[in-house]
């Protein structure tokens, strides 16, 4: 898929190249002093000004610095453009073992609609069941069944399944077709963003495509050699993804909707029959912004985010990224960060889906170490995570990657959210894969040969493409 993609951008040249976004922090820091109340939603709508400050209180009382908190706050509402919803309950779903199963529960139990927007969507199965019969049923049943999949990402899908899927009701939006009589957009801009919503009562999100790849169950792994990131089991030959996927009850949940809408609209899709508002129920404690990215509105969003959080962070920048391609404001925030005293530690993958990536992350080595960071490479299965936590308190899980194509061309989808048990389940998450991990050292990064650097020059000449 990678390998067309690049075909298919570089026939039509770099017509459209756009540059990276620079960032002000410290003048974002300055117009968000005191100038905006932070808006917080509930099951009922807006939060006044005392019961909006009790609930951050509460957020920043679990902070090891309230300060800190404050300021990223004033920031990230500036340029995020959304409230923050509370009363939800986040659960983290890792790879394919638990995300299909949770996936396949909320269609199940969906009464009214379903909305699906994938980069990548396939026949997968979970339980000896394919979601396309599921999402037959369910919409022969009377349940409103719509699905965006990538025209790029889902290209490998058979015609078929989407004839079947139609013939049963389904309604199938094709985001940013191929070929140009039908194009909406660049043959860059892509839809990059993995979302469920079943009946505004719950949400998954993050970086979990419908894709077959996932259906590898995460059972013991070889050791780091010849046949590393494989399964023991003879009946497989699919490496494992690793992957995260957060399950969202709550107040938020109709805000991802909102989101799926508005692309199905901007896709040209057939007019939506209006669903019912659901009354909303508290599920938890959860604090939770939905952050839609997308280069033909503010695609700065994510990125103001994601820098304000490394420069505000305080004691703690932990993060795992597929693909480590970062922007020269990233990769110095990131830098200083770890000299100023903050544990950063990045886990990335030491086998990948796309090679050249490998040249790229491994050539920012030395310069991380340099500055203190903490560098691992998993060496078992092929790491797909996109997910930050800051301060124990602060996490971003969604399907941006730490790359310069979900700055530039990508419509993403990420979710922020304040809260020490999310923050807790995530480090947890990280802890474990670091110990299938090897932690990079100077060894690691002097026995890098002279062809290891040519190919990580060539390559990063085109790392936005990739």
């Amino acid at each position: 898929m990678r390998s067309l993609l690049l075909l298919v951008i570089a026939t039509f040249g770099f017509a459209g190249c756009a540059s990276i976004p620079v960032v002000d922090e410290r003048q974002l820091l300055q117009e968000a002093s005191g100038t905006r109340t932070i808006r917080v939603y509930g099951v009922h709508g807006p939060l006044s000004t005392r019961q909006a400050g009790r609930v951050l209180a509460r957020v920043a009382a679990e902070a090891p610095d309230a300060d800190a908190l404050d300021r990223h706050l004033a920031v990230e509402r500036l340029v995020a453009d959304s409230p923050l919803y509370t009363g939800n309950s986040v659960r983290v779903l890792r790879d394919g073992a638990q995300t299909f199963p949770a996936m396949f529960r909320a269609i199940e139990g969906a009464k009214h609609f379903v909305d699906l927007e994938y980069y990548t969507f396939q026949d997968v199965k979970s339980g000896g069941q394919r979601i396309g019969e599921l999402l037959e049923d369910k919409s022969r049943a009377g349940v409103h069944v719509r699905v965006i999949y990538d025209a790029v990402g889902s290209l490998g899908t058979p015609a078929a399944f989407f004839s079947r899927l139609r013939a049963a009701g389904v309604q199938l939006v094709q985001y940013n077709p191929i070929n140009p009589l039908r194009a909406t957009k660049s043959p860059n801009d892509r839809d990059h963003r993995k979302i469920l919503v079943a009946d505004d009562d719950v949400a998954i999100v993050g970086g979990v495509n419908l894709s077959t790849t996932y259906e590898s169950a995460p059972r013991v792994l070889s050791s780091d050699s010849g046949t590393a990131g494989r399964a023991r089991d003879p009946s497989t030959t699919h490496p494992v993804w690793h992957d995260l996927d957060l399950e969202i009850r709550g107040p938020v949940v109709p805000d991802l909707d909102k989101v799926f809408r508005r692309h199905w609209r901007e896709q040209n899709g057939p007019p939506l029959a209006p669903d019912d508002a659901w009354p909303q129920h508290t599920e938890g404690r959860q604090i939770v912004r939905v952050i839609a990215s997308s280069p033909a509105r503010l695609a700065t969003r994510y990125y103001a985010t994601v820098l304000t959080a490394i420069r505000t962070a305080q004691s703690s920048i932990w993060m795992t990224a597929a693909y480590f391609v970062p922007t020269h404001q990233e990769l110095s925030g990131l830098k200083a960060a770890a000299r100023r005293g903050v544990d950063v530690r990045i886990l990335l993958p030491s086998h990948t889906d796309v090679p050249e990536i490998l040249a790229i992350q491994r050539s920012y080595y030395g310069g991380l170490l340099r500055a203190g960071v903490k560098v691992y490479e998993r060496r078992t299965g092929i790491v797909h995570s996109k997910a930050m936590v800051v301060d124990g308190i602060w996490s971003l899980v969604g399907s941006s990657n730490f790359d310069q194509r979900s700055v530039l061309w990508n419509d993403e989808v990420d979710v922020v959210v304040l809260g020490d048990s999310t923050a807790a389940q995530l480090r947890n998450d990280m802890r474990s894969d670091m110990q299938h991990a090897r932690r990079i050292d100077w060894k690691f990064v002097h026995r890098q040969g002279i062809w290891q650097h040519l190919q990580a020059l060539f390559w990063r000449l085109w790392q936005r493409l990739l």
